[in-house]
Parts: C-alpha cells; structure tokens; sequence
C-alpha cells in the first residue's frame, strides 16, 4: 500500500507540474526537474530511489516505442547519413573523449571504467531534445535528425557501456569478443524488431476491436524488449525497429476507430510517462548528494570537465560533419538545401536525460583485491547527475532565443498547405469516381450530398493558402457549428435530466457531437 501511495504522490506532483509549466510558458521537463529538486530538500518528502532496471526496462521502451510509431520512415532514411554520424559516431568519440579526460583527472580510476562513464553521458534525451525542438518551431528537418539520434543513440551507448564494463571488470576485450557482443545486441535486436513488427502486424490486421487493438499496443514495446534482454540484445533496438516497421504500415493496419483511440490513448502514457521520469531525475539529487565521500574539489573539477567536453566534443564532431560530406555533388543533390544555422542549432540542442542517470546508476561497483574500490563510483554518478541537470537547463532555456538569434528560418507552411491541396485535390477526384461506380440504387439526395463534401474538403485545403486575416468559410463554418453542438448537447442534458431520455442516450448523442466537435477543434489546430 505503501509504494502505490507513493506512485500517486508521483503521478500528481507530475500533473501539477506539467500544468504550472503551460501555465508559465515554460517547457514542462524543465519546470519538472526543478520541482523534484525542490521537494528532494523538502523535509518529510518521500525518498526515491530510482532502479535502473524502471527506466532502461519500464519507462524507456513505451517512450521510444511511441516515438518510433511517429516517426516518418521516409525522412529518417532520407536524414540516415546525419543520423548514423549523430547517433553512432559521436556517442563513441564522445564516450573516449570524455574517458580520456576523466582517466587524466582520476589515474586511480581504470581507463576502460572512464570510457563507461563517458558511454553515460554520451546519449542526448530521447524526449527533451525533440519535445523543445518541436515547441519553438524548429525546421522540420533539424526535428527529423534529432528524433532520429536520440532513437539510436541509447542503443549506441548502452552497447558501449557494456563493453567497456566487461573490460573494467576482467572481462574478455579483444576485437573478437567485441563484435561478438556488438552482433549479438545489435543484430539479435534487429532481428527481434523485424519479428516483433511482422507478429504485432498480423495481429493488428485482424484485430478489429479498438480497446483490444490498444491494449496489444501497450504490450508491444514489452513484448520484444524482454526477450531481447534474455537473450543479452538491446531491447532498444528492438523496440525502435518495431515502432518504425509498425508506423510506417498502420494506416493499413488498424481501423479508424482504433487509430483515433490509440492516438488519445498514446499521448496520456507519453504525457504522465514523461512527467514522471523528469521528476524522478530531480528527485534523485538528494541521494546522490548524500552519498558523495570523495573531496568536493576533485567532484567540481572532474564534472566541469566532463560538461566542457561533451560540449566541445559535439560541436567539433558536427560542424565538419555536416559540411565536409556536402562537398560532394552527390550529397548535395540528395540531401537538398542545407544551411550553416542547421550543424549550429543541432550542436547545441544536446541535453541529456533520464536514461543518462539510470546507467550510471547501473555502473557496477568494483574494488580490488584488498577491498577497496577501484574507481569512485559516487562522483561518476554525480557528473551524470551534474550533466543532466547543466544541459537540461542551460540548453533547453536557451535554445529558444539562441534559435531566434541564428535567425534560423522556421518551415514554410505554405509549402505544406500546397502539397496538402494539390493531394487533396487527386484525392476528391478518387472519390469521386469511386461514388460514381458505387451510388447505383441510393437516394439522388444522399449522393448529392457526398459530392458537396468532397468539394468542401477540397476547398478547405485551398482557403489554407489564402491567409489574407479574413474569416474563411471554413473558419466560419468551425465557429457556428461549434455554437449549433453547444446547443444540441444542452437539449440532450435536460432531456436526461427531466427523464425522458436513459443515460445510454446521453451518451451516444454526446459522443457523435464530441467526434464531430474534435473533428473541428483538429482543423483549428492544423
């Protein structure tokens, strides 16, 4: 009873926290975090203890499976050489980088231990990062990248941690070794990802219930991260193979009804999932503090090092990145326009999150042969802690206005609304024809009618090009049909109300006008 008092204090310091932030303007991981290191001091507060078996194993693989799911196969493909470069390539020269200078300030501390901890810190968040991105208008391709980082990423850097573990630990190292554990976390969690997506795949095609169609869903990212444990793959990978694979063919595979749901359904886990874990990391302060016994000199000193090398390590690693592969002409044709504000923005947006804290937490404690430690693992988890807590709030408050000052130009809606009306128009032609060939015996007024919405959708994608400040007839009609459901939905109540109709009424009247109204509301927002 205990623990389930404590996850619904969680969960409302959680929601609290996350409506104070829209309130203020603020980016809710931010505002969480400071939360949780508020109430970390607070006396009589509940300690908590995060495992890092919760994050690696309970919170991450529903958030990168969700993230899968949205992300756009066809431009992550199209992004895959920044991607690569960003996701692989840096995690592992920031990860030496870091070890190098760690080992240089604490020689006590094996190399192999260092490379451990720079595999830690390596990892930009795969939530903070694109959530801002996405919250200050960032181009759309700048998104794509970071999204497409921060889901391979961790997979990168848990490899490596791995690795660099066994090696610290007495384990086997050598070239062959290595690739034995890389082909076995990589590979056997692609291969898991495949299966993964072709069994849920087959399942969803024939699942025609929207609740049974959902709760599958919320078994998924479980379902191949455990095996993908058992077998020592990454569950990351597995999950992430399986989001993208089952993103990219949900239009054919769910019914409408079970896309809508699972949409609402999906965005209630992400929103209380990532409440709580940027409220867990601020929560952790506290016990990471009181557990420090090495001198606080040393502890300040190696962790501003460690920030300072995480920030010059990225930016040396992606300016040349993004420019020298763009002196061939055939790099340049491919990726289309690409300018210096791009490699800038992307360099800065590096805050690193929970997944960061739950591997260090993970760092095993090793000692030598008389018992004493062989590297001080307090301070590790501590510059993991630091890094955190430096690059989540320096980076995510500034980003906004370092954005504005690169005078980095925001995507063109235009462009879009474009390419939406020019589809639409292909669109209400296949419609067209298709009624045509099937109106055969239906009333003249009910085909009369089918006709004027194909003209009314088509003609809203048009008005989006018009943006003259003048209300458009699809705005006016939005307002006064909202007006029209606010007055049926009245009726219905005093009807329930004074017993005429039963509650079953009710609520199959409330739901066609609320699928209707967010019909509405879905346009406004668009």
């Amino acid at each position: 009873m205990e623990g389930l008092n404590e996850i619904v204090i969680l969960l409302a310091v959680a929601v609290f926290g996350a409506a104070l932030a829209r309130k203020i303007g603020f980016l809710s991981p931010i505002v969480l975090m400071i939360l949780g290191l508020a109430l970390s001091f607070l006396p009589g507060f509940p300690t908590f203890h995060l495992e890092p078996e919760f994050v690696l194993i309970g919170v991450l693989p529903p958030l990168l499976y969700v993230a899968a799911l949205q992300t756009s196969v066809p431009a992550f493909r199209f992004n895959l050489r920044p991607i690569l470069l960003l996701g692989i390539g840096l995690v592992v020269f920031t990860a030496l980088a870091v070890g190098f200078v760690v080992h240089l300030i604490l020689p006590q501390a094996p190399f192999a231990i260092c490379v451990a901890l720079g595999a830690v810190v390596a990892p930009p968040d795969a939530v903070s990062a694109t959530a801002i991105a996405r919250r200050i208008g960032l181009p759309r391709r700048v998104v794509t990248i970071l999204e497409g980082e921060s889901l391979i990423n961790d997979a990168t850097a848990l490899v490596l941690l791995r690795v660099a573990t066994a090696a610290a630990t007495g384990g086997a190292v050598g070239f062959g070794a290595v690739g034995e554990q890389i082909l076995i976390s990589a590979g056997g969690g692609i291969a898991i990802g495949i299966a993964g997506a072709v069994i849920f795949g087959f399942l969803h095609k024939r699942i025609k219930d929207p609740l049974l169609d959902n709760a599958l869903s919320l078994l998924t990212p479980w379902a191949v991260v455990l095996p993908s444990e058992a077998i020592h793959a990454s569950g990351v990978v597995a999950v992430v193979v399986t989001g993208l694979a089952l993103g990219h063919r949900m239009p054919t595979l769910m019914a409408a009804g079970s896309r809508l749901q699972m949409d609402a359904f999906w965005r209630l886990v992400r929103f209380l999932l990532e409440g709580l874990v940027f409220l867990l990391v601020g929560l952790q302060l506290r016990t990471v503090i009181d557990d420090i016994s090495t001198p606080w000199g040393t502890v300040i000193g190696a962790t501003f090092a460690v920030i300072g090398t995480l920030i010059l390590t990225r930016y040396i690693w992606v300016l040349p990145g993004g420019w020298i592969p763009r002196m061939s002409a055939r790099v340049r044709g491919r990726e289309g326009s690409f300018t210096w504000q791009h490699p800038v923005i992307i360099g800065w947006a590096g805050m690193r999150g929970v997944v960061t804290l739950a591997a260090a937490l993970a760092l095993p404690s090793v000692g030598t042969g008389e018992g004493e430690a062989l590297y001080p693992r307090d301070v590790f988890i501590f510059i993991a802690f630091a890094v955190i807590l430096f690059t989540l709030l320096v980076f995510g408050l500034t980003l906004p206005t370092f954005s504005r000052k690169l005078g980095l130009p925001p995507e063109d809606p235009t462009k879009d609304f474009l390419a939406e009306a020019a589809v639409q128009q292909a669109a209400a032609r296949a419609a067209k024809e298709r009624l045509e060939a099937s109106s055969e015996g239906a009333p003249q007024s009910v085909v009369t009618r089918l006709r004027q919405q194909v003209v009314d959708r088509t003609n809203t994608a048009w008005e989006r090009l018009g943006g003259d400040g003048r209300e458009t007839p699809s705005a006016a009609y939005g307002r006064l049909r909202q007006e029209m459901i606010d007055a049926e939905r009245e009726v219905f109540r005093t009807a329930r109300d004074e017993g005429r109709i039963p509650e079953e009424v009710l609520n199959r009247a409330y739901r066609d006008l609320d699928l209707e109204e967010s019909l509405l509301t879905r346009r406004e927002e668009d």
